[in-house]
């Protein structure tokens, strides 16, 4: 079996994980898949490439490199719910955000194969790289980075506000760190929201421990922001000043934590 993900690592305390990037589909999970699954619409579309930035500022970075439909690595391995009396996807989704069937049949999904092929090492190395980073510095932070349409009618009403800051209700991360970045969201040109339709997954909820010193949040950017909707081709020219506004809150939850 190659490599599920890519790693990066840095020298601050920081570790940015990108989960939804990934594109790539097994072949003997690709040969069940229907045309909407194959096509991967719900990926995270350009994420490594506008947080590309982050390897230069001494982040430690960790991207899958698989598609969410073979697992979905912000979902518990439990597979157990996040949100109450929402429907969101599952550990090893069925149907798109849209409603597509993902495959051409209904079919018997090993998920605990998945998770232990595709999850698990993911897992592992987050785990590791906070342990270590902890040990280091004294702390360790982790801005687990995420997009998804503007508009998605199955998931939330209306237009999603582009800056979407997660910290499972201030129990992922101090709120003097979470003020710091959504102060600097607010200073932006970007609307903000703190702990709205998007509180953190897995990731954040499993990882942050404030009183241990490891800080999580999650940053859901709406996709109108960095990229064509439309034709999902990535836009350099938005890109770069989504990217300054990114740095900025980066610093801000750096700052904030040192004090």
């Amino acid at each position: 079996m190659s490599k599920t993900f890519s790693y990066h690592k840095g020298t601050t305390p920081l570790l940015v994980s990108v989960p939804h990037d990934g594109w790539q589909l097994p072949t003997d999970i690709v040969q069940h898949m229907s045309d909407a699954g194959r096509s991967i619409p719900d990926t995270d579309w350009h994420v490594s490439q506008l947080y590309d930035f982050v390897k230069d500022c001494g982040a430690s970075v960790i991207t899958a490199d698989y598609s969410r439909y073979v697992v979905d690595l912000n979902r518990p391995a439990d597979d157990a719910q996040l949100y109450e009396n929402q429907g969101t996807p599952g550990l090893c989704p069925e149907q798109t955000f849209a409603g597509a069937d993902i495959y051409l049949d209904p079919i018997d999904i090993n998920k605990a194969a998945r998770v232990a092929t595709y999850w698990q090492p993911y897992h592992d190395q987050v785990t590791t790289t906070l342990a270590e980073l902890r040990e280091q510095h004294g702390y360790a932070l982790l801005w687990d980075a995420h997009s998804i349409p503007s508009s998605v009618p199955s998931l939330f009403a209306g237009e999603l506000p582009v800056l979407n800051i997660g910290t499972f209700d201030g129990r992922s991360c101090a709120r003097d760190l979470s003020n710091a970045v959504l102060a600097a969201a607010e200073a932006s040109a970007y609307d903000a929201v703190l702990n709205g339709r998007f509180k953190g997954g897995y990731i954040t909820r499993n990882y942050g421990d404030p009183e241990s010193g490891i800080h999580a949040l999650q940053l859901e950017l709406a996709q109108r922001a960095y990229m064509n909707e439309k034709n999902l081709e990535f836009d350099r020219e938005k890109a770069a000043e989504l990217r300054a506004t990114l740095k900025v809150m980066l610093d801000a939850f750096q700052e904030a934590a040192k004090r």
